[in-house]
């Protein structure tokens, strides 16, 4: 009995973000009774999107393509500064294209090999921080560079010259944050390591490649949609959003994003309120905070706890405290500019 008490224990501590989502899912569902209708509530488009993303994040890590860009990058960036800006505004630029949580799936594994190459692990919890921050603010500049505005585009009709107005304000104060956070980071100059050649291994090669994704984080993205989807057909919880939600939208759309992540509170508050800038605008900017947030913070959180286990709670501490800085500084911008 112990050392069933013990492995769920461990179980809970090393998953505990999809515990905690799928115990809120189960609670949920006392007061939905289950049935075929929780299927609708998963976006399944993004579920298959993440899982093949993940695939060929894997593939390519197992063909060293990863190793040789990293070899490439280091041959021309001289110092640690250079490299932390150079993967943080990959993140941001990636991001506008291919949606945040794309960009971070692709390149938080390349950060963490990079800087394990040039021996700098007292950097990639700073690093990582700014990457997904970076992502968080990219993803803002086109409708199509994250589900949540995604979401918001299809819904609002608002022209994508006007969409991109909404956010610019608060894209343009989060890179000057993050350029001034950049200053923060030693300028030392890189120690190259000796490089060995590249050998691919080839053996079980599919074995690794499927073994090699993170079902768990599946697993809490579909714990999460089951939640959100069971809060909107509760009446006590659908009288009391639409009490709160209008006229408070932004405020709303922070908060309810920092429980529930932005793409199911875009959901949620657009079902009660046609006030769309502002949901626009409290579900970009309530991204940041706590790693709920958003799904790319969650990402990001599991990619490297994965490789890097022991920095768990000092990226947890680094990472809300520089999230809740720059959301608090939106949060002013967005009272000065309205």
């Amino acid at each position: 009995m112990n050392e069933l008490t013990d492995e769920i224990f461990n179980f809970f501590k090393k998953e505990i973000i999809f515990s905690i989502s799928l115990i809120l899912a189960i609670v949920s569902c006392f007061f939905v009774k289950p049935s075929m209708n929780y299927l609708n509530y998963i976006n399944w488009e993004t579920i298959m999107l993440l899982f093949l993303v993940m695939l060929i994040v894997e593939i390519l890590k197992n063909l060293s393509v990863f190793e040789i860009l990293v070899r490439r990058l280091l041959a021309k960036v001289s110092n640690t500064r250079g490299i932390v800006l150079f993967l943080v505004f990959s993140c941001f630029f990636s991001s506008i294209f291919i949606t945040n949580d794309v960009s971070l799936i692709i390149f938080v594994p390349f950060t963490l090999l990079a800087l394990r190459k040039v021996a700098r692990l007292d950097l990639i919890i700073f690093t990582v921080s700014l990457e997904t921050i970076a992502a968080n603010v990219g993803c803002m500049v086109l409708p199509i560079g994250a589900p949540h505005n995604i979401v918001m585009y299809t819904v609002s009709h608002i022209p994508f010259l006007s969409f991109f107005m909404i956010l610019l304000p608060y894209i343009i104060i989060s890179v000057i944050f993050l350029v001034i956070l950049s200053f923060f980071i030693p300028k030392d100059d890189i120690d190259l390591p000796t490089m060995s050649k590249i050998e691919i291994d080839s053996n079980h090669f599919l074995k690794r490649v499927v073994l090699g994704v993170d079902y768990f984080l599946l697993l809490t993205f579909i714990a999460l949609f089951i939640l959100i989807g069971n809060l909107e057909n509760v009446p006590f919880f659908n009288e009391l959003f639409k009490t709160w939600i209008v006229g408070n939208e932004v405020l709303w759309g922070v908060i309810a994003s920092q429980f529930i992540s932005n793409v199911p509170s875009a959901i949620l508050l657009s079902g009660f309120s046609t006030n769309y800038e502002a949901i626009i605008i409290g579900i970009n900017i309530g991204g940041l905070g706590t790693l709920i947030a958003s799904m790319a913070n969650l990402i990001s959180y599991k990619i490297l706890i994965r490789e890097h286990e022991e920095f768990k709670m000092r990226y947890l501490i680094v990472f809300t405290a520089i999230n809740i800085i720059l959301l608090a500084i939106l949060l002013g911008a967005y009272v000065l500019i309205n």
